[in-house]
This record gives C-alpha cells, sequence and structure tokens, in this order.
C-alpha cells in the first residue's frame, strides 16, 4: 500500500488504493472489540447527500450568516445534550468539536482565563490528553492516584488539595476512564474541596466515552446542583459517527465571548475556527433518527451483552469484571495472538474489550474460544502467559460508581 499511495509516482492508481483500504478495515472489523466505536448505525445517507461538498461551521455556533454551513443542526445537537444532561437553558454554551482532545481544551482553557492561578488536578487514569493540554496551556498540573477500579483516590485527592488549598482548583474528573470506563464523583470532589476552603473552583468532566449512556440513564446531570462546569462527549464512540468528532459544554456564565473577526463576519469563539459540517450533521442524523428512547434501548442492549461477556469469561477460567454501568469488560491480558487478533487494548497484566452497540454474541463466543484455545493444556503461549490467567484488581464496590455526578 504504501509503494502504492507514493505520489511520486505516474500514474497513482487511485481506485486500487481506496479499494485496498476498504477491504482491510472490513477484514478486520469482525474482531475490532477493543477500542470505542458504535457499529449499529447507518451513516451512508449523510455521506452520499453531503459528502461531495465543503460544510464549513466557521465561528460561532449561534452565527447563522453565509452559506454551506450546518449550525443550525450543530445548534440542535448541542439543544438535545444540553437537554439531555439537564443543563440550565440560561446558562449553556458549545459546539461540535474533532474529538475528546479539543473539547478538554476548549473547556480547560475557558477555565483557566477565569482561574489564571489554579491548579489542574487529575488523575492517573485520566485520558492523555490532559496532562497534554496543561502543558500546553502553560499550567501547573497535580497528579492524584487513581484506584486499581480506575477511579480517583479521594483520600490522595484530599492530600494533594490540602498542600495547594491558596490557590483555585480546576479538577478533571473523568465519567468513563480508558481501561475500566470508571466514573469520579463529583459530589465527593467538591466536597473535598469544601473541607479545605478552596477560594475558587471549576470542574470540568471528560465524558468522551461514557457521558451520552450516562445522561440518557439520568446518573449524569449538569443541573445548578451539580456544580459541574463542563463537559465533553465523542460523537465517534456510542454514536459510532464515521469521522472524529466530539460536543463541548461550557456554562455561558464562566467563559469570555469570543473576539469579532471582521472578514468573517463571525466570533472566533472556538479552538480550530473552520470546523467540520459534515460532523454536526452526522452527529444530528444519529440523534434524529433513533432519539431518547432509541438511544436508551441501544445503552440496554450494549450492557446486557457486556454482563454477558463477564459471566461467559469466567465461566471459562477468566476472572473478568466490569463496573455496572459500563460497556467496558476487563480480564487478565491474553496470550499475543488473541489480543493482535482481536485488538484488545492492553495495560501491562490487564486488558479489555468494550461492547459497543453492534457487536454481537457471536463475536464474543469466537473471541471468548479463541481465548480458550490459546490456553488450552495443549498449546503454547509463551513464557509470559501462563495457561491460568492471573488475578486483576477487582472493583472496590459493586453499586453504581456514577452516583455522586450531579444527581439530585
Amino acid at each position: 500500500l504504501t509503494e502504492a499511495a507514493d505520489l511520486s509516482r505516474t500514474p497513482v492508481d487511485v481506485t486500487a488504493v481506496l479499494d485496498h483500504l476498504v477491504a482491510e478495515a472490513d477484514t478486520a472489523a469482525p474482531t475490532s472489540i477493543g477500542f470505542p466505536g458504535a457499529v449499529d448505525l447507518d451513516h451512508r445517507e449523510v455521506m452520499a447527500r453531503l459528502g461531495h461538498r465543503l460544510w464549513n461551521n466557521i465561528g460561532d455556533p449561534t452565527d447563522t450568516g453565509g452559506t454551506a454551513h450546518t449550525r443550525i443542526l450543530e445548534q440542535a445537537v448541542i439543544a438535545w445534550l444540553a437537554d439531555t444532561l439537564h443543563m440550565p437553558a440560561h446558562d449553556r454554551w458549545g459546539y461540535v468539536t474533532t474529538g475528546g482532545t479539543e473539547g478538554n481544551l476548549s473547556a480547560l482553557h475557558a477555565a483557566r482565563r477565569r482561574l489564571p492561578t489554579a491548579r489542574i488536578y487529575y488523575s492517573t487514569a485520566a485520558h492523555y490528553s490532559i496532562p497534554k493540554i496543561i502543558e500546553m496551556l502553560g499550567a501547573r498540573g497535580v497528579v492524584v492516584n487513581a484506584g486499581a477500579d480506575g477511579e480517583m483516590d479521594y483520600d490522595h485527592l484530599a492530600v494533594r488539595v490540602r498542600r495547594h488549598r491558596r490557590w483555585p482548583a480546576i479538577v478533571v474528573a473523568t465519567a468513563g476512564t480508558t481501561m475500566t470506563e470508571a466514573v469520579d464523583d463529583t459530589t465527593h470532589i467538591h466536597t473535598i474541596l469544601d473541607e479545605h476552603d478552596v477560594p475558587s473552583r471549576h470542574v470540568h468532566v471528560d465524558a468522551a466515552l461514557s457521558g451520552i449512556p450516562l445522561a440518557l440513564d439520568g446518573q449524569l446531570r449538569l443541573d445548578d446542583d451539580s456544580g459541574i462546569g463542563s463537559i465533553t462527549v465523542s460523537g465517534h464512540k456510542f454514536l459510532g459517527v464515521p469521522t472524529p468528532c466530539g460536543v463541548v459544554l461550557i456554562r455561558d456564565s464562566l467563559r469570555r465571548e469570543g473576539a469579532p473577526v471582521t472578514y468573517t463576519a463571525t466570533l472566533d469563539s472556538t479552538v480550530t475556527g473552520s470546523r467540520c459540517g459534515l460532523a454536526a450533521a452526522l452527529l444530528w442524523h444519529a440523534i434524529a433518527t433513533h432519539g431518547r428512547e432509541g438511544h436508551r434501548w441501544r445503552v440496554s442492549e450494549a450492557r446486557r451483552l457486556a454482563a454477558y461477556t463477564v459471566d461467559q469469561l469466567t465461566t471459562a477460567g477468566w476472572p473478568a469484571w466490569r463496573h455496572p454501568h459500563a460497556f467496558t469488560v476487563v480480564l487478565p491480558t491474553p496470550p499475543t495472538p488473541v489480543r493482535a487478533k482481536w485488538l484488545l487494548a492492553t495495560d501491562a497484566d490487564v486488558s479489555h474489550l468494550i461492547c459497543m452497540p453492534g457487536i454481537t454474541h457471536g463475536q464474543i463466543d469466537a473471541f471468548i474460544a479463541d481465548l480458550t484455545d490459546a490456553t488450552a493444556p495443549d498449546s503454547d503461549p509463551g513464557p509470559d502467559h501462563p495457561h491460568l490467567p492471573r488475578p486483576i484488581p477487582r472493583p472496590r464496590r459493586t453499586s453504581p460508581p456514577t452516583a455522586g455526578i450531579g444527581t439530585p
């Protein structure tokens, strides 16, 4: 493929290159269960009807001037998500981003403009974009330990806050950590900040993975009682949009208005300026064609499959577990051939698979069959992978860890 795609060669066989990419992706799809991306939604109508031109949502999403943009659809997506999160109608603002990283950057930039001397607290289980963004902002980061289940260690947070209590605090809570889909308790976080008389604060929730499912449950709320200032969710995970994208929501009272740009006749209020209008249309289409009840059904089916997966793995001798709300199933790291075939995400002796909407019982059964075959007495998994899986950390509790996230 590298040789065929080389643009210094003439002529370039464009059809052959595209065919190769599609065939490669189609071959990998049945065993792609390690990374989050729903595969049950059909976005072809939007791609076919809008994919032949540029849709540039430049400027603020509330601007309506210009042509060939999808800002009206973007506004509808923002309103739907904000309503689902019970965010006050008089205190909301947001836009469609390139993904969770841009959403985190936008929210933390807004928070730091308001609290320029703040320390930014984040856990060791936070997304890798958080320390990168802190460095980009020239801010001071404070790392907090996470437990074996991925949730923030609140005792350690208290120790860290006590040391820096003279400074304002920006705390990044995660709703769906990368490896275990753990959820940090924002009510507990606020209690700790209160106990140490932190002068001012901003709590941001990185909910790229679990934000929409938890919001549909009513377990994640941004009402006035939540104390949450901003949130970001992903569009290419639960909604399965075929281009990386996301949504950031920030309380309008906690941000500065963008600066006017003369030649575009818009406010420059976003990180990227020009933004992908096609992504906004795809998000709108995914929501419009299923609605809240349709997406709640998708959540319940995915969780049901995750519970089935835990049961089947445990029966097969692999002590798997999941948080009660999670699509993510955590298990001891399988032998290398199994990990490679099924594209499992792995961190040392722990791996996970994610039962996103569209993953089937058949795929799970085939994965467990491969796992069982690879660890049978007559197989040779290699010196680093004994036949019996190593024990892995188990959750600290059995109640849903989302209970403190902005719930009434």
